[in-house]
């Protein structure tokens, strides 16, 4: 008899085709959504646990004073109480490079001396390319990207004239230098800072940290740690970036699971209350009950695992190219940024599951019916369902095709209110997404309507054409070339922050304008338009625990200046900071310009203006300034739209899968109809209006919450700060279009089976009842 339920399973899928294919497509783009979300979310966590651990990464990277600590007092906190392993103590000095060199702009670079990279019991550097420095005047350099395998050989002379070869490129997950020389060079480059790197058996939060540094080093001088790095502020600026738009991946990722638990279930369960006529059949030829219950428990499991199978593929092919533009730009170390490997075995299982658990209810229920109710049962709703309804609706005014349409699904209202739920879900899907974007566009609006051209030097756009102009006379072409209104000048240079074990980008604004006007705007507080002021990101703050009002001291060779944080950017990268030229010449003569922003005269001819620059100095690069390409406001943008329009289209084929389910309960009452003059029209217009009103209360519903969701997610965005303006877009026209969100989902998925039930031949319905 197996064979027998096998042969009916599969004739009941063939006979059914298209709800075998709805039930297909709706578990394919379920699973792909709910494993991309998944995806995204994993992989903000698990990379760097799993590349720290491997590499024995340092709990704590900790620099001493060498006046007031001796090695050997160092090598002596080894066995202090709570001290898993160290390593240590490396000569640290900080040379300065001063220009650009392999990608840097100039500024300080903190190389220790090691004489091996993967033998300490803590932090193994892992060489990319090249080799291990073994003589002096060799260097290697610590990269977080690719190996930069071209560059090796390359020569570099410090501010104080050594000069280095680069030997190699390494990579490590402490991040506790720029570069590892052997301990006789880092001696010869007069070291200011011993460096002693620290695994605790205790390590799980911040002040747990500080108080196992406390016991290591407890009995040392007074002052003897000159600076401490936790490696819970390398993990969350590893993560910095996949946090700007995790609430929105988690918002997507709840939002998927419930709809394609909604859908799927009503898919199913309906396909089965469907198929009620068809379980008497095979109850009348012999048929067990539990027989009955396998046959469409492999009905519906035969399309979902198809589906299943091809979304799971189809969600992690698109997992890679999203997660790399969702880790683009961040220091990974050797992390590989790659999806949980379960995520693919939880989807090819789970879907499944949920799939048949959806279809057992209903079958077990029918099994319990004879096979004459299970025949009656399976023709139309039972007598009286929603008749109340009808009845009221029918003494109304309305055209008949309208209150008939009206009326039609408070005959089933268990599958109605799950249809409108997914529906309501899809409109808050949608909600969150015109939000979204619309906030993005209002943070990186210009604030003018001017049109700027971006000029470029040539060691940042990377031409290989010597310069024919210095930074002086290039910003005097700039203002004398034709069309030319306002000049702002960029310099870019890294610096140390007293204090802080790594140093930071430092971007100084002068000429016309300090704030160009691709800068984000300052939100809080005032722009840094005074010497010892500067600006920075809400990512910055975080990232070094700081706040508007604090005074940090930068340091650049052997000069030392002072800055007030005066103003909060919408964004800013997490290891950059603005000020201006003033504060510039506190640290160095040289203006390090990379680029220029001319802002253009009304009028005025941009290809003529970049035709002019480049005449007079091959070696610029010119461009007219486009929207901001941030790569978290891209992913944002992305991730939205991608899952806005996998959840509508899911949403949307669970209303085509609902009145399919209805036309064919209602075939007798449809040709009835049209028998007494019901027109095609009409039909489609009833069919339609079925499920427009839903669209209708769908969208009431939705609106208000996903105005909520959208805010939540604004509001915890931790690397970009929305002011109220830049979150409060909904204004009158755009509520006006989101009003018809619910109404486009339900007749998208209407129109199909409205076409159908149209199309019914009279007789062959009426002959067939």
């Amino acid at each position: 008899m197996n064979s027998a339920v096998w042969r009916a399973s599969r004739a009941a899928v063939k006979r059914r085709r298209v709800q075998t294919v709805v039930i297909g497509l709706v578990v394919f783009c379920s699973t792909a959504t709910v494993l991309l979300a998944l995806a995204v979310i994993s992989a903000a966590r698990a990379p760097f646990d799993t590349a720290f651990e491997g590499e024995r990464g340092a709990h704590v990277s900790a620099l001493f004073d060498p006046a007031k600590a001796s090695a050997e007092q160092l090598a002596a906190t080894a066995h202090r109480p709570g001290v898993e392993a160290t390593a240590g103590p490396f000569d640290q000095a900080v040379v300065t490079i001063p220009t650009d060199w392999i990608g840097h702009p100039p500024g300080p670079l903190i190389l220790v001396g090691r004489p091996d990279p993967a033998a300490a019991p803590v932090d193994r550097v892992k060489l990319l390319s090249g080799r291990w420095a073994t003589a002096p005047g060799e260097v290697v350099i610590g990269t977080a990207g690719g190996s930069s395998e071209g560059n090796l050989g390359t020569r570099l002379t410090t501010g104080t004239g050594e000069r280095l070869t680069v030997v190699g490129f390494a990579s490590e997950m402490s991040q506790s230098a720029g570069g590892w020389v052997t301990p006789e060079q880092a001696a010869a480059l007069h070291p200011t800072g011993r460096q002693m790197l620290y695994r605790f058996t205790d390590a799980a939060t911040e002040q747990r940290l500080t108080a196992s540094l406390g016991r290591a080093t407890e009995g040392l001088p007074e002052g003897a740690v000159a600076n401490a790095q936790s490696y819970l502020v390398l993990k969350q600026a590893f993560s910095a970036g996949a946090d700007a738009y995790l609430p929105v991946m988690t918002v997507f990722g709840v939002l998927a699971l419930v709809v394609a638990a909604l859908i799927v279930g009503n898919v199913v369960s309906g396909a089965v209350v469907s198929g009620y006529r068809h379980i008497g059949v095979l109850k009348s030829i012999g048929f067990t009950p539990r027989q009955v219950v396998t046959v469409y428990l492999t009905m519906v499991s035969v399309p979902a695992v198809v589906g299943t199978v091809l979304g799971t593929a189809a969600g992690w092919t698109a997992a890679y190219p999203i997660l790399k533009t969702a880790f683009s730009g961040i220091a990974t170390g050797t992390a590989v940024i790659d999806p949980a490997g379960w995520l693919p075995a939880a989807t090819l299982l789970g879907v499944p599951l949920l799939v048949a658990l959806a279809a057992l209810v209903p079958a077990s229920r029918a099994r319990q019916l004879s096979a004459a109710q299970a025949i009656s049962a399976g023709s139309a709703p039972r007598t009286g369902r929603g008749l109340k309804v009808q009845r009221w609706l029918s003494g109304t005014r309305l055209p008949r095709a309208v209150s008939l349409g009206l009326g039609q699904p408070f005959a089933r209202p268990a599958r109605t209110a799950l249809t409108m739920a997914a529906i309501a879900l899809g409109v808050v899907t949608v909600t969150v997404t015109t939000g979204l974007t619309s906030t993005l566009a209002a943070s990186m609006s210009a604030p003018d309507q001017h049109t700027h051209i971006n000029v470029q030097t040539a060691v940042f756009s990377g031409s290989k054409l010597a310069p024919r102009l210095t930074a002086e006379q290039t910003e005097a072409m700039l203002h004398a070339t034709p069309g030319a209104d306002q000049v702002s000048v960029r310099g870019l240079v890294r610096v140390g922050i007293v204090g802080q074990p790594q140093p930071v980008f430092a971007n100084f604004y002068g000429g016309d304008a300090m704030v160009d006007h691709r800068r984000l705007n300052v939100v809080e507080g005032r722009p840094a338009t005074g010497p010892g002021e500067a600006e920075a990101g809400p990512a910055f703050l975080d990232q070094h625990g700081l706040k508007l009002g604090d005074r940090i001291t930068l340091a650049l060779d052997d000069r030392r200046t002072t800055v007030t944080l005066v103003g909060l950017e919408t964004q800013g990268n997490a290891n950059a900071i603005s000020s201006n030229a003033a504060t510039r010449a506190l640290l160095t003569s040289d203006p390090h310009v990379v680029e220029y922003d001319v802002r253009l005269a009304d009028g005025a001819d941009a290809a003529a203006y970049r035709k002019a620059v480049t005449d007079a100095d091959p070696s610029l690069g010119t461009a007219v300034v486009a929207p901001s390409t941030e790569g978290s406001v891209v992913a944002i943008k992305t991730f939205s739209t991608t899952f806005s329009v996998l959840l509508s289209v899911v949403a949307a084929l669970g209303v085509f899968n609902t009145l399919l389910l209805t036309i064919r309960e209602r075939r007798r009452d449809l040709g009835m109809l049209k028998a007494i003059g019901m027109t095609p029209r009409q039909v489609v217009g009833m069919t339609v209006t079925s499920v427009a009103w839903q669209g209708v209360v769908s969208g009431i519903v939705g609106i208000p919450v996903g105005i909520l969701v959208h805010r939540l997610i604004a509001e915890h965005v931790r690397i970009i700060h929305f002011t109220d303006a830049m979150i409060d877009v909904w204004g009158a026209p755009l509520l006006a279009a989101l009003a018809l969100a619910g109404v486009a989902i339900a007749v998208l998925g209407a129109l199909v089976p409205a076409r159908s039930a149209a199309r019914l031949p009279i007789a062959e319905v009426l002959h067939n009842e």
